[in-house]
């Protein structure tokens, strides 16, 4: 069989797009998968890239490199990997998947002189990606657009998460994208029925201040009794002080309102069945950068998947699926008093019938049916 890398900087358990990547590609390829962290599956190999805490003096080093321009330092500073790439650079590979843009040097340089196809998986438009942080442009942005400006001219195959971020790769770089969507594989899940007099909203995913969770549990003050709403929560094991105790102050400032709940975050094969008990999936993202104004997210799919409505502000991505299949609502901005006002107006039957349009659609919006677009697209290399 031919050999095939992945590489990414995150935890498996937690990615549940390379994780389905990682399946596509096994029943053709032997996948070795470089990463944060395995998933447990044993559909590949595993190699623990075993990322360092950053130093404050690490931190004043990638600014350094940085700020004179020497990006290719940058990078070695921030993912210093040096023995791992050496090892996985030994080794003939047929592909090698790098995961967002951060990860192209360190494909090119286990490339080395070899024929291995290099593809791109974008999962953010990446100079762009923390573009509301004025630090983040200083210091990251010019090591972001080095990499593109170096590496993408060279890649074989790209794919990417959506049509807004294929579109300013497009425009910026002139890189075609194959569109792969975050969605899970098709669950058949028959939607719950609701309970008389209670809608139960849900929320699940990454919690940081920057995608104001605050505002969905703002909106809950001003939602008649019948609604509540519980939140799976996930904080990344590098997620900063800040975020750590953003989180808690959230907790602790809504304890009293009984119609939340906060829970840990749940495994990837729990997600849709445990979605499934609820009524409606919620996501209120204000678009502060490019990314959060073009996101189409893992938990909107897995809201489908579960047989859902799906309640969000007007992301444009997410609102064109709603828009198509009629199985969700959109508020006219992103403020949590017109989400709540939307809500409010809604029936037990409007609910329903969201609902049954959402377990519709899930057959179409699934796993499946992108296995099959990636499959052409791979095969295409050869």
């Amino acid at each position: 069989m031919k050999e095939a890398l992945i590489i990414v900087y995150s935890d498996l358990k937690h990615d549940a797009r390379v994780s389905r990547q990682i399946g596509f590609l096994s029943k053709d390829f032997n996948v070795t998968a470089a990463a944060f962290g395995d998933n447990g599956k044993t559909n590949h190999t595993f190699t623990d890239l075993k990322p360092a805490k950053l130093t404050r003096s690490g931190k004043i080093k990638m600014a350094f490199w940085s700020v004179i321009g020497l990006h290719g330092n940058f990078w070695k500073a921030f993912h210093p990997f040096n023995e791992v790439t050496e090892q996985l650079r030994k080794k003939s590979w047929d592909i090698i998947i790098a995961n967002d843009v951060d990860t192209l040097p360190a494909a090119f340089y286990i490339k080395g002189n070899s024929g291995a196809a290099v593809i791109l998986d974008a999962h953010e438009y990446a100079p762009r990606q923390f573009e509301n942080l004025l630090w983040w442009r200083f210091i990251f942005q010019p090591a972001v657009l080095w990499v593109c400006n170096n590496f993408l001219p060279k890649i074989n195959l790209m794919f990417t998460v959506g049509r807004g971020v294929a579109d300013e790769y497009k425009k910026n770089f002139g890189i075609d994208s194959v569109i792969i969507t975050n969605a899970p594989p098709f669950q058949g899940q028959k939607p719950s029925a609701i309970e008389q007099g209670k809608i139960r909203l849900v929320h699940h995913g990454i919690a940081n201040a920057s995608r104001r969770p605050d505002l969905m549990f703002e909106m809950m003050r001003m939602l008649d009794e019948r609604f509540s709403l519980d939140l799976y929560l996930l904080t990344s094991s590098y997620a900063s002080a800040g975020t750590i105790r953003y989180i808690q102050t959230l907790k602790e400032k809504f304890s009293e309102d009984k119609r939340i709940r906060i829970h840990d975050p749940l495994p990837q094969e729990k997600i849709v069945p445990t979605l499934n008990q609820y009524d409606m999936g919620v996501f209120l993202l204000p678009p502060i950068n490019f990314n959060y104004a073009n996101a189409l997210p893992n938990k909107f799919f897995d809201f489908i998947q579960a047989g859902l409505a799906v309640a969000i502000g007007p992301s444009p991505e997410m609102a064109s699926y709603l828009t198509t299949f009629r199985n969700g609502v959109v508020s006219e901005n992103f403020e949590a008093a017109d989400l709540a006002s939307v809500l409010n107006k809604l029936t037990e039957s409007d609910i329903e019938r969201l609902k049954t349009n959402s377990a519709a659609a899930a057959s179409e919006l699934c796993a499946e049916k992108n296995e099959v677009i990636f499959g052409r697209a791979i095969s295409g290399l050869f």
